[in-house]
C-alpha cells in the first residue's frame, strides 16, 4: 500500500485533511446552509492550493464537493472526508493512469530514466533494480549520468547492492554511447531489463535536453521499439515547479511515466495529481524512504487515502 505518512523517528506530517480539520477549522456543516456554503468553499480551495494541486485541478474538486453538498451527500466530518477522498482517486484514475511497467515482447526491455539533479534519480533507479530483481528478472544498469560527479560510482554501488549487472563509463565520456554499449551487452547476455541512467539535468538546460533526445534516439536505432519506458524522477517537495519540469522533458523524449520522491516528507501532496492531470501520464512509483524496498507502486485509492487520513 503507497504510504505518504512518515516513519516513525520523522517530524509529523500533516496530511490534508488534518490541515482542513486542525488549521482551517472548517465548518463540514456550513457546506449544506446557502448562506454559508461559498465562504467554507473557498477555504477548501485555499487548503488544495497550498497542497500543490494547482489551480485547475483544485476549482475541479471544489466543484464536485460542492455538488455533492448540494445534492445532500455532505453532512458529517466523515460524508466530507470521503467525498473529497473518493473526487481525488477519481481524478488519479482520469485518463492515463495504469501504474504497471510495459515489458517487451522480446528482451531486453529498456527503461529509460530522466529527472533534474537532487530528485533522487540514481537512487530510483538502484531501487527500481532490486524490484525487478525481487520478480525474478535479470537486471542490467547502464552508468548514463556522466557529467555529475560520483553519479557512476553511486550507480555501480546501486548494482553491487541489488545484484544487478552494470555497465559503466568515463566521467564526462558520451551518455549515448554508454546507452549503446549497454544495450550491446545485454542482447549478449539475454538480460531482461536494462535500465538506463542519464545526466541530471535542468529543464531550463537545452543543451542537455538535446543530449537526452539523442540517448533516446540511439537507444530506438539499436533497439527498434525502445525504450520501452521513459519514466521521469520528480521531487515531490518542490511544488508546481514539477509540472514546468515535467512539461519540458515531455517536449524532449516521450515521457510514459512519473516516478514521484519523497513523498513522505511532505504534506503537500497534491503535486502527484496536478503532475498527472498536466501531462496525462500515470504515476507508475511513488518513492516513501532510503532503503532499497522503499519504492512503492502507485496506489490511487491507497494514495488518496493517505491524504485524507483522520489521524
Amino acid at each position: 500500500m503507497t504510504r505518504i505518512a512518515p516513519r516513525a523517528g520523522d517530524l509529523p506530517v500533516r496530511s490534508l485533511w488534518q490541515r482542513i480539520k486542525d488549521v482551517a477549522r472548517l465548518d463540514v456543516g456550513a457546506l449544506v446552509q446557502p448562506s454559508r456554503i461559498a465562504g467554507s468553499l473557498e477555504v477548501l480551495e485555499m487548503l488544495l492550493l497550498e497542497a500543490d494541486f494547482g489551480v485547475p485541478v483544485s476549482l475541479r474538486l471544489v466543484a464536485a464537493v460542492e455538488a455533492r453538498a448540494k445534492r445532500g451527500e455532505v453532512k458529517s466530518d466523515d460524508e466530507f472526508r470521503a467525498a473529497l477522498g473518493e473526487e481525488i482517486e477519481k481524478a488519479l484514475r482520469a485518463g492515463k493512469s495504469d501504474p504497471a511497467l510495459q515489458f517487451a515482447a522480446a528482451k531486453p526491455t529498456v527503461i529509460l530514466v530522466a529527472g533534474v539533479n537532487g530528485s533522487g534519480k540514481t537512487t530510483t533507479i538502484g531501487k527500481l533494480a532490486a524490484r525487478l530483481g525481487a520478480e525474478g528478472k535479470s537486471v542490467l544498469v547502464a552508468a548514463g549520468d556522466t557529467f555529475r560527479a560520483g553519479a557512476i560510482a553511486q550507480l555501480e554501488q546501486w548494482a553491487a547492492r541489488t545484484g544487478a549487472q552494470f555497465v559503466g563509463a568515463s566521467a564526462g565520456g558520451d551518455p549515448a554511447a554508454v546507452a549503446y554499449a549497454a544495450l550491446d551487452a545485454a542482447v549478449a547476455r539475454g538480460v531482461d531489463v536494462v535500465i538506463v541512467d542519464t545526466a541530471g539535468r535542468l529543464h531550463t538546460q537545452r543543451d542537455l535536453m538535446t543530449e537526452l533526445k539523442k540517448v533516446a534516439t540511439v537507444v530506438a536505432k539499436r533497439l527498434p521499439g525502445a525504450p520501452h519506458e521513459t519514466l521521469l524522477v520528480l521531487d515531490g517537495t518542490i511544488g508546481q515547479n514539477a509540472v514546468a519540469q515535467a512539461r519540458a522533458f515531455a517536449e524532449s523524449v516521450p515521457v510514459t511515466g512519473l516516478v514521484v520522491t519523497k513523498v513522505d516528507g511532505t504534506a503537500r501532496g497534491g503535486i502527484v495529481l496536478a503532475v498527472h492531470e498536466a501531462l496525462d501520464v500515470p504515476v507508475k512509483f511513488v518513492g516513501v524512504g532510503e532503503q532499497a524496498g522503499d519504492l512503492e507502486p502507485f496506489d490511487a485509492a491507497a494514495y488518496a487515502a493517505g491524504l485524507m487520513r483522520a489521524g
